[in-house]
């Protein structure tokens, strides 16, 4: 479907503006003569938003239309970088961080909301991963093209390719996709009414209950991956890099592998599998002492990560159909709570047990996580007959 070119841009936009920041740290600590730990608060001004905006956006893309939206919160975003590309100070810099990352909260949730709307639920696995597969390839690109620009021609360069990102989706979505939905009131009673929606539906809290706990053990273990390269003897930050990569490598090939997971686990086959080989292979990581192995070890949790978080975006789009954008901005922010709570409590804890011991705990929550996780169903409607993408 060439609407799912467009939305995957969108996406691609987001994530893209999202991880440009990291690999370059050193450098903007440099030219903007400020602690590695002040230009550090770069990356939280840009995700504290992120995560906080989706509920707000969520509501207002049901709505005012979810097309709409996408559209406003590209051009804002395009704004927002060519402030971050003429930044004069840290300070400015960080003010356009925060400014980014509100807006770009609002596309990723939204865009799936979309999807949700125009794809029957029986080919919803396979459009959702081609989105998947946008916003994977724009984390990382992203960190891979930022770090590259940034010392080939200068890190305001960088910011002025992402700028021509978010500009090129603003215009692929103004010309190429088309807004279906009515316009309906705008109001806090309104957006707490869908919401609540949302939320009388039992399965609402287990998802988000899942999806929250998958982020944080997930996601969790991310900041302690240099730490375990360093403990194990492989390296430091430009191999857990490596390691980091390999995990969205996986994710992308998963994408491809939609089809034939689908056809022969089902999508509680997914999630139980994708849970469990997840917990595996992070426990696994604390056995590897060698860089190919490791890369080995993350790329196929990559790829299991993304069979059970998939899964769980395609439940999170059947919740409420008539609210489906509240719902998905729910599921967004579960999902990046998580992620900040497993990380914090995570590395807490390895000051007191080791990285290793965090790694297998993460493993083994993971591992627990799996049955009750699979036994979710969705809340299904009509199903339209399949068409061919």
């Amino acid at each position: 479907m060439p609407f799912l070119l467009v939305l995957g841009l969108a996406a691609f936009a987001s994530a893209f503006s999202m991880r440009v920041v990291d690999p370059m740290l050193n450098i903007l600590a440099s030219e903007l003569q400020v602690t590695l730990q002040q230009v550090a608060m770069l990356a939280s001004a840009f995700t504290f938003p992120y995560a906080l905006m989706q509920l707000v956006f969520g509501p207002i893309g049901d709505a005012v239309g979810k097309v709409r939206l996408i559209r406003v919160n590209l051009a804002m975003l395009s704004i927002g970088l060519v402030v971050s590309a003429t930044a004069t100070s840290h300070e400015m810099l960080l003010a356009s961080r925060v400014f980014c990352g509100a807006f770009a909260g609002g596309i990723i949730p939204v865009v799936l909301a979309t999807v949700g709307d125009r794809v029957p639920f029986d080919q919803r696995p396979l459009a959702l991963s081609r989105v998947l597969l946008a916003l994977v390839l724009g984390q990382l690109s992203g960190s891979a093209l930022a770090g590259f620009i940034a010392e080939m021609a200068g890190w305001r360069e960088v910011f002025w390719c992402a700028f021509g990102v978010a500009a090129l989706a603003a215009l692929a979505t103004t010309f190429g996709l088309t807004e279906e939905g009515e316009r309906q009131p705008l109001s806090f009673a309104a957006s707490m009414a869908r919401y609540a929606l949302v939320l009388r539906n039992p399965l609402s809290i287990k998802v988000y209950g899942v999806v929250a706990i998958e982020g944080a053990l997930s996601f969790g273990v991310f900041p302690l991956v240099a730490p375990l390269m360093v403990h194990q003897g492989i390296g430091d930050a430009k191999e857990a890099g490596i390691a980091l990569a390999a995990f969205a490598v996986g994710g992308a090939v998963y994408t491809f592998a939609v089809p034939l997971l689908v056809r022969y686990l089902g999508l509680s086959g997914m999630v139980r599998w994708g849970a469990a080989g997840v917990g595996v292979l992070l426990i696994l990581a604390t056995r590897a002492h060698g860089l190919v192995l490791m890369a080995a070890i993350f790329a196929g949790a990559g790829f299991a990560f993304y069979m059970i978080h998939n899964v769980l975006q395609i439940l999170a789009t059947e919740l409420a159909p008539e609210a489906r954008g509240s719902a998905l901005a729910l599921f967004a922010s579960a999902f990046f709570i998580g992620q900040a709570v497993g990380a914090l409590g995570l590395t807490q804890g390895a000051g007191l047990a080791g990285v290793a011991a965090m790694f297998v705990t993460a493993g083994v929550g993971m591992l627990v996580l799996a049955g009750p996780a699979g036994l979710l169903q969705p809340r299904r409607g009509h199903v339209s007959p399949p068409e061919t993408f």
